[in-house]
């Protein structure tokens, strides 16, 4: 197969899922897929099929995942810019879900419903202020980001969910960021949902159907092939001992990056070995259009050689073949010494790679290449 292309490992998938399911077992817990973190069709469906939910951020993202086989009732939909169309097809779709993010957009929702003689489920998306202590570009539970309902609007917000004319009241949701590798951030949202939760049933009169905590959970991107899987069982422990809810209402998560990124790794050659003077910079043919992360979240991906012979190391950049310095996956980084011609497998691609990326300077798409189906 042509280089570049995204190597999906299916039996890596389901064995995540599986695990998924096994940590979930005898609890009222419900796992929802985030589509944005990959959307290969493959893989949406093989999601689909193991019985989990959909976490969408667009109405694009709601109609594949029907088209993908989830069922539209178990469709969360999140996002702090829904357009009044988006909005008015979700509920002609009568999907699970609204994950609400502003008051205006309580507003605007029941009046999109009301004239179309609907009621739409909502629930709404607090920002708790939590520092997850992770990227600044994927921390989503600070005061001062973007997403969610600020706390000091909470009163507001449960008032309105009571009072405006069709809406349904369904919950409460929360995600404090990407990448969390330690679980004491999760353990102070544990303490943050408390109050909230009883402030709505005890001083608004309302039914709580589910909590919605997001999702967020790392992966090792440092040893993918040592640790392929996530620590499913410290995240979802770390809720069992932490969280009580009210009897009858059911504990939703929302996990994207940890159950598909160890099984995609994205496949390219070697172009060129350029010798300066102080480096050796390998030039593959993947580029930033193939995979951003590196450029822009200066993230690192374990990169190997897998054709390379030679027992001698040498010290390498890294580079794609677009025209920009952030073309970057890698510096000084030790291969096998790397020539002309050789293959690359940049690992744990398999979140915010191939869902993220362009054609920029005209460049063509990495196809998907499965194993393990």
């Amino acid at each position: 197969m042509n280089t570049p292309y995204y190597q999906y490992d299916i039996a890596l998938l389901r064995k995540t899922l599986d695990t998924i399911r096994e940590e979930t077992a005898g609890y009222d817990y419900k796992v929802h897929y985030a589509i944005k973190a990959n959307s290969d069709e493959v893989i949406v469906k093989t999601v689909a099929e193991n019985g989990f939910g959909a976490d969408c951020v667009s109405i694009g993202e709601v109609r594949h995942a029907i088209k993908c086989g989830f069922a539209a009732s178990d469709i969360a939909y999140a996002g702090v810019g829904k357009t009044d169309d988006e909005i008015s097809e979700a509920i002609d779709l009568q999907i699970g879900c609204f994950n609400v993010e502003s008051l205006e957009e309580l507003h605007i929702i029941s009046e999109i419903a009301t004239s179309k003689n609907a009621v739409a489920n909502v629930a709404l998306r607090l920002n708790p202020d939590i520092d997850a202590h992770t990227h600044h570009y994927i921390t989503t539970g600070l005061a001062e980001n973007k997403f969610g309902i600020s706390l000091h609007l909470l009163d507001e917000a449960l008032m309105l969910s009571k009072t405006l004319p069709g809406l349904k009241m369904r919950g409460l949701h929360f995600h404090i960021g990407s990448q969390i590798l330690t679980m004491e951030p999760y353990k102070l949202l544990c303490e943050r949902i408390k109050p909230i939760l009883d402030k709505a049933k005890n001083g608004y009169g309302l039914k709580i159907d589910y909590v919605n905590v997001g999702g967020g959970l790392g992966i090792d991107y440092e040893n993918p092939l040592v640790n392929p899987i996530s620590d499913f069982k410290g995240f979802f422990n770390t809720f069992k001992e932490n969280l009580v809810l009210p009897q009858g209402s059911q504990l939703h998560f929302e996990l994207g990056r940890a159950i598909v990124a160890q099984c995609g790794s994205l496949i390219t050659k070697v172009i060129y070995v350029k010798r300066g003077l102080e480096k050796q910079i390998v030039i593959v043919d993947a580029g930033m259009n193939n995979l951003i992360r590196p450029a822009l979240y200066q993230a690192y991906h374990k990169i190997e050689n897998l054709t390379s012979k030679s027992s001698d190391r040498a010290v390498y950049d890294v580079v794609g073949p677009i025209c920009e310095s952030a073309d970057t996956f890698a510096e000084n980084l030790t291969l096998p010494v790397t020539s002309r011609g050789d293959i690359l497998a940049i690992r744990s691609a398999g979140a915010y790679g191939q869902s993220m990326s362009s054609h920029y300077n005209m460049r063509n798409d990495a196809p998907a290449q499965y194993v393990g189906l």
